[in-house]
């Protein structure tokens, strides 16, 4: 019975790589009913799935310094029958619990770390329980997002985690013919990929919106509006420069304001989040006259709506200190910036126009970092998850895959 085992599962190297996400306008407002547009941002998880036949699984996650390896006969041994309802309902706190046993942590490690460990085996466990054992394989995980900044990097590391899986144990086909450097999956399979890691999502944070993992399998830009989302069409391409004060915040206690904020002073709030939301469908009206034919003066309405944005986010008083000088360093340039996501510190974008040269990005760049912030050069409207050749890889990205 062993041939049909070895069937099922494919024997090449897998390469896969999934987008972050910014939110280009809406932040905050859509929290009470109003549009947000988010969009892919081009810093990416890269993914290298290893299948063997040791009788092991490792997950390898070098950014995080963490490193597990299981035996696919103790696992094989473990009642997963607790996973029964996970294809469509949400992973319960009992079951995360369960997992833990699983997992077998020591019982005093307590850190967001585990929560990648936990999501991967959920993982593992519900796509590949289908085999008729458990296969072995390594996984190396490489991002080139920062954690915790409101970028989505956990959404592309279940993104990465659940195709790679998928396409493994063949429950969707592998799209990369020979020669080509890069493919991406049919709508079909993208969803069943999206279905998978909005659960590894739910493992990590909860109760997730779904957005982040959404723009990460799609790429391209979509549209936020009361639990639904659509996407959007086609996304010029925009260069910008993505910026990390590195300045902690609490996005609760930051959303809480806004919400006394708006209890307080209605007559004051309700416009301001009304006037963000038109903001965000005049951008996105913008975007889709760009895709045809870019002209400056689009460029120059996108600036204008990034800075009126900034100014009502700090009208609803989720701005600081270190947003304020982003913007200035920026603007002493030409350039306009806004924070993007929970604000109160973390992560700000500028709009890079294409007519720019590149020694002021450099001299911008240097500037920000200077001040002590990370920054990187980077474009919008990114593609979603994709499979690689090795070939195609940056020899960074392969080194860091390859474990060099």
């Amino acid at each position: 019975m062993e041939d049909s085992q070895e069937l099922a599962m494919s024997s090449e190297v897998l390469l896969v790589s999934a987008p972050g996400k910014v939110i280009l306008h809406g932040e905050h407002a859509v929290v009470h009913g109003k549009v947000a547009l988010a969009v892919a941002v081009n810093l990416r998880t890269f993914l290298r799935l290893q299948p063997h036949s040791n009788g092991k699984v490792c997950l390898d996650l070098p950014n995080i310094g963490i490193r597990r390896v299981w035996d696919v006969a103790r696992l094989q041994l473990q009642d997963t029958s607790f996973l029964e309802q996970g294809d469509a309902s949400a992973p319960t706190a009992e079951l995360v619990e369960k997992l833990k046993e699983v997992a077998a942590f020591p019982k005093d490690c307590a850190n967001p770390e585990r929560a990648a460990v936990l999501a991967f085996l959920y993982l593992y466990l519900c796509i590949c329980r289908k085999q008729r054992t458990l296969p072995s394989l390594d996984i190396r995980v490489w991002s080139e997002l920062p954690t915790g900044a409101g970028l989505g990097s956990s959404a592309a590391y279940s993104v990465c985690v659940a195709s790679a899986l998928l396409t493994a144990c063949e429950e969707i086909p592998n799209p990369l013919k020979d020669g080509e450097p890069a493919s991406r999956w049919t709508v079909e399979d993208l969803e069943l990929i999206n279905k998978w890691a909005f659960q590894g999502e739910r493992v990590i944070h909860g109760n997730p919106s779904g957005v982040d993992n959404a723009v990460s399998v799609w790429g391209g830009a979509l549209r936020y509006q009361q639990g639904k989302i659509s996407l959007l069409k086609r996304l010029p391409a925009l260069r910008i420069l993505l910026t990390n004060t590195k300045v902690p915040r609490s996005t609760k206690a930051l959303v809480a304001g806004v919400r006394s904020r708006l209890l307080k002073f209605p007559e004051i709030v309700a416009p301001v989040l009304t006037s963000i939301d038109a903001i965000s469908l005049e951008c996105e009206r913008m975007l889709g006259e760009m895709v045809a034919a870019p002209a400056p003066e689009h460029y120059l309405v996108l600036e204008e709506l990034i800075d009126m944005n900034q100014h009502h986010l700090n009208a609803l008083g989720v701005g600081h200190a270190s947003l304020d000088q982003l913007c200035q360093v920026t603007m002493a340039h030409g350039l306009h910036s806004k924070l993007t996501g929970a604000g109160g510190g973390g992560c700000g974008i500028t709009l890079l126009r294409p007519d720019l040269e590149q020694s002021v990005v450099e001299a911008v760049k240097q500037a920000l970092s200077s001040c002590g912030f990370d920054c990187w050069e980077t474009s919008i409207g990114a593609p979603g998850i994709s499979v690689h050749s090795a070939a195609s890889l940056d020899a960074p990205v392969r080194q860091a895959l390859d474990g060099l």
